[in-house]
């Protein structure tokens, strides 16, 4: 190590000028690989509904006016065309599902009565007519469907009692009854929690229309209504006819009434994959980033090695003359260049744990989990070894003779 660190003293602000470069990269590669792990884990979440066979569409009718009896009756001739084209196997209206990345109805609930606030808030709101749970392809893991007298009129935004039963998700009991079963236990909502509604079941997943921070993801109950103003109606299909049904949907609905436009229609798959179309941008981008800055490190360690082989080559030559081998050679410019990684490396740990911090702050990141830090210690190690290996070899095999002519 002598004959290192003393080499290295005669060089040092071009020592310096790489541990930097390696310290920055170190810093942006671990959290760029946290970024990218974060995005993937969100699109690997399960969405809680059949997404490969469902279809949705949703319409507003140019007729002003109408009454709500009016309106319930048209919502169910459309249901009633739409159950009846070739395969379709159940049909149905909500108010939104799960990625839609749309408006959401959300509430604050309580589990005791007569708070002045509600206990829990912003809980998400699904909504959703007769055979909600299998027509979406939700799955219970306790309790059960709901039963036919208990979809009821309801609105959210009208102060008036919920439906007598509810479904919530498993992340949302246990948040609201940890340690108990949530089968039973009602929920208030409302002005001061005075009205109530009971758990029937828990859904095994559910995610809400956006994913506004992990932890909350699945945070939402399912309440069961007759009739939905707005909404969309969802088709639960067979795959190999989806985008034929996606097709004719229009038509049948202007069968039932032909004063209506189109507002959106999609397959639910593709509304999902269009949700992630920003994560998949950001994660190219951040590929790209990580490719580009390990390039220029590796050059930057390859020019380096290059230039300190063609200076040392009287060094070298002594040193092959009283007896050191093509492995010491090349063990000598890697032990080196260790020591070089791993300064910016110790350096480029902190700076990733401040970028990380500032991120945090400014864009509400999670924290860089410690596991991303020796990933990128290890990425820069092995690249620092393979980026010298090729200076290295040319510097072990200057034969001692040509060598030893400079001397």
């Amino acid at each position: 190590m002598h004959p290192i660190l003393s080499a290295l003293k005669h060089h040092k602000t071009t020592v310096a000028l790489v541990v930097l470069e390696i310290a920055l990269t170190c810093a942006i590669v671990s959290n760029a690989l946290f970024l990218i792990g974060d995005r993937l884990s969100n699109m690997q979440l399960s969405t809680g509904v059949a997404d490969n066979g469902l279809v949705w569409v949703s319409s507003n009718s140019l007729r002003e006016g109408g009454t709500p009896g009016s309106a319930m009756s048209l919502e169910q001739a459309d249901l009633a065309a739409l159950r009846g084209m070739p395969g379709v196997t159940a049909a149905l209206k909500v108010n939104s599902l799960p990625l839609l990345n749309a408006s959401m109805w959300r509430s604050g609930i309580s589990v005791q009565p007569g708070l002045p606030k509600a206990t829990f808030n912003n809980i998400a709101m699904y909504l959703g007519t007769p055979g909600i749970v299998g027509g979406l392809g939700i799955r219970l893991e306790q309790g059960r469907d709901f039963l036919p007298q208990e979809y009821a009129d309801y609105s959210p935004s009208a102060n008036q009692a919920p439906p007598s039963a509810v479904i919530v998700t498993r992340t949302l009991a246990d948040r609201l009854w940890p340690g108990q079963s949530a089968l039973g236990q009602p929920i208030f909502m409302g002005e001061k929690g005075k009205y109530v509604t009971r758990v029937v079941g828990v859904t095994t997943h559910l995610l809400n229309p956006t994913l506004a921070g992990r932890a909350n993801s699945e945070d939402n109950l399912l309440l069961p209504v007759r009739s939905i103003p707005g909404g969309m109606y969802v088709l639960r299909t067979e795959p190999s006819v989806r985008d034929a049904i996606l097709r004719d949907i229009p038509t049948v609905l202007d069968r039932v009434d032909n004063d209506r436009i189109i507002t959106g229609s999609n397959s639910y798959a593709r509304t999902v994959s269009d949700y992630f179309h920003d994560d998949r941008a950001l994660i190219w981008l951040l590929l790209v980033v990580i490719g580009c800055l390990l390039a220029l490190t590796a050059l930057g360690v390859v020019g380096l090695s290059s230039f300190w082989v063609q200076q040392r080559t009287h060094q070298i030559g002594i040193r092959r003359a009283i007896g050191a081998t093509r492995r010491d050679i090349l063990r000598y410019f890697q032990a080196e260049n260790f020591l070089i990684v791993s300064g910016g490396i110790a350096l480029g740990l902190l700076l990733a744990v401040a970028l990380n911090l500032l991120l945090m702050k400014q864009y509400e990141l999670p924290r860089l989990p410690l596991a991303y830090l020796p990933v990128a210690a290890l990425v820069l190690w092995s690249l620092g070894q393979l980026a010298v290996l090729g200076p290295a070899l040319r510097a072990a095999a200057v034969p001692p003779v040509v060598a030893t002519r400079l001397v």
